[in-house]
């Protein structure tokens, strides 16, 4: 007979085919122990982690493209790692593999890697949402500390939980019983675990209204309302199979389906923050940068983009709420990529921008590039009129002269 190592003493392993019996006795369902279409399964899943992972490569190699420096690439890949531990947890947790050696530790992969990163991820999400939120709406940067301060909030919430699940009795969290090779998880521990994930989105919910009306050179809004949409349908498979089929880890369908949904549903997340600008970047490249420039450009937001510690920053404001005076210098020439070779305004001649803008010869509102006329707001100058830079450099005087 074969034999496990539980705790100090090896200790004789059921066989399989009486253990389902058992088990089917016990809880009047039809058991299916863990066989070659679970290890199919794992790796299955493992692969579409593994093609993900693959694009977020590629986007970190290629972190200097804009609309892909635009994402934040940081919290996206801190979210793609808390859904693969989670993965990791689910393995055993739903019943993938015999439970014996070290599968045997319930509460090492249902609350520390289950729970644990099934809750990170969701807190992730509302972090890098609230980023967002904090930029667009509240017209704040997302600094570095910003980002340090969320995430030890993410991170504190979520180990307390678990933590708290961890010391109290198994009897009511989850425990292993090593004659039947199982771990039983109280319906309790689920309710709690199914309501804290509620609450979670809920949040996620209340950020996705408040962004409602972002710019569409970014696509956050349609981006969120796809997650959010995702979210919630598994959510609600997740609560119908934890609460109406309590032994679905005894069989085969139901455990497969959960395990290929839960993947399903956090790679799509992944692909949904950052895929379209990775795929444009591969298939059309330019295009698709100059045209997202020129949308951006007419967004005229307080625009975000990645700095170089890869937190959330405001761009200069374009034409909205300042002097035409004080406009000319808020516009920060390198972020809209007039310094290089991929801008939107590549047709223009130079000449005819630098004349046009400092005055070497005659103005002429049609030879500047559209985007400039609606967003600088540079009006046709009146005969005789002062120049438009005069006020900053000429000082009157008590007897009404203007000195330099």
């Amino acid at each position: 007979m074969p034999f496990s190592n539980g705790g100090l003493a090896l200790q004789p392993r059921i066989d399989p085919d009486i253990r389902a019996t058992i088990l089917g006795i016990k809880f009047k369902i039809k058991v299916d122990n863990p066989d070659h279409d679970d290890i199919v399964t794992i790796a299955i899943c493992a692969s579409v982690f593994g093609l993900t992972g693959i694009m977020l490569t590629y986007a970190w190699c290629n972190y200097n493209y804009r609309p892909i420096r635009a994402k934040n690439l940081t919290w996206t890949t801190l979210i793609y790692l808390s859904t693969v531990l989670w993965f990791l947890g689910n393995i055993p947790a739903n019943g993938h593999v015999r439970l014996v050696g070290a599968w045997s530790h319930c509460k090492l992969w249902i609350i520390w890697f289950r729970v644990l990163f099934c809750f990170v991820f969701a807190s992730m999400t509302i972090v890098r949402f609230y980023a967002l939120e904090r930029v667009f709406n509240q017209k704040k940067p997302f600094t570095v500390w910003s980002s340090l301060i969320s995430g030890c909030v993410v991170v504190v919430l979520n180990v307390v939980y678990c933590l708290v699940n961890q010391l109290i009795s198994g009897s009511l969290t989850t425990e292993y019983f090593q004659e039947l090779e199982v771990c039983n998880v109280t319906q309790a521990f689920r309710i709690a675990a199914l309501t804290f994930q509620w609450v979670l989105w809920a949040g996620v919910g209340v950020l996705f209204f408040r962004l409602r009306n972002i710019q569409s050179s970014f696509n956050e809004f349609w981006e969120s309302m796809a997650i959010f949409a995702v979210i919630i349908a598994l959510l609600i498979e997740s609560s119908v199979t934890n609460l109406h089929y309590k032994y679905y880890i005894l069989q085969k369908s139901r455990r497969i389906e959960k395990t290929v949904m839960d993947m399903a549903a956090a790679n799509l997340v992944i692909w949904l923050f950052i895929g379209y600008p990775v795929f444009m970047s591969i298939f059309n490249r330019r295009d698709y940068e100059q045209r997202w420039l020129e949308r951006l450009a007419k967004d005229r937001p307080a625009n975000v983009y990645k700095n170089e510690n890869n937190s959330y920053t405001k761009m200069n404001e374009i034409g909205g709420g300042y002097d035409n005076k004080h406009q000319m210098n808020s516009l920060d020439m390198s972020t809209l990529g007039l310094n290089n070779g991929h801008h939107p305004f590549a047709d223009q001649h130079p000449l005819n921008i630098e004349s046009a803008l400092n005055g070497h010869s005659a103005f002429d509102a049609n030879a500047l590039p559209e985007d400039f006329r609606h967003n600088l707001n540079i009006q046709t100058p009146v005969m005789n009129a002062p120049p438009m830079f005069a006020s900053n450099y000429l000082d009157s005087t008590h007897g009404g002269r203007h000195v330099l």
